[in-house]
């Protein structure tokens, strides 16, 4: 049972348009080069915690200042099968591209016991996705110090109504866990600017 002093909350975010464009982005690129899902919700991650910045747990910089600086946690697998949780500093400032690039190189040094002291960092906010491994959601948990997680879950299809007219298209269960202090609202808040960024994958 999840504790008093955190709230849960979950969304169901339709993903047609960020299928389509990742189609076709993908198209015109090499395979090693190409995008997937993970990365476009990274970046709506770094766009829900600028908008609730409530979620992002502080940090100092070197002169002691604090600074709105996102560095992601993201749960990776290790080649024995345990999951770590990898960081990826500066998320804030990165790109797309520089998201999956990076992304990849966490995943990839994960798997062969290779990562560095550097991606074991104290993060600012987590990120799990257990799309791959066929959970459709995820109730994370926050990790010490921190104020928020997000998971996400399998990208399936679920037959929606429009206009009176069924139709099935990709859809994603986000499930936020947050401290009780961040408030349901500002929660709601952040998981509302996923889902609206995702629909203009463009522009991510």
């Amino acid at each position: 049972m999840p504790e008093n002093s955190s709230l849960y909350l979950a969304a169901t975010i339709e993903l047609e348009r960020a299928v389509t464009w990742l189609t076709e982005a993908n198209a015109q690129r090499r395979a090693p080069d190409r995008l997937l899902m993970p990365a476009l919700f990274l970046r709506a991650v770094t766009h829900g915690l600028r908008d609730v910045p409530e979620l992002n747990a502080p940090t100092t910089d070197d002169h002691g200042r604090l600074t709105g600086a996102v560095h992601l946690g993201v749960v990776v697998m290790k080649r024995t099968g345990a999951s770590v949780v990898a960081v990826l500093p500066d998320a804030e400032r990165r790109s797309v591209d520089d998201l999956m690039k990076v992304l990849r190189e966490l995943v990839r040094r994960a798997r062969s016991d290779q990562l560095r002291v550097a991606d074991l960092r104290e993060p600012t906010f987590t990120v799990t996705n257990l799309g791959s491994l066929g959970v459709q959601a995820v109730f994370p948990s926050i990790g010490p110090s921190l104020v928020g997680a997000v998971g996400f879950g399998k990208v399936v299809e679920q037959p929606t109504a429009a206009g009176g007219v069924v139709v099935c298209g990709p859809v994603v269960t986000a499930t936020l866990a947050a401290d009780h202090t961040v408030g349901s609202h500002r929660g709601a808040r952040f998981l509302a600017t996923i889902d609206r960024v995702l629909q203009r994958p463009e522009a991510l």
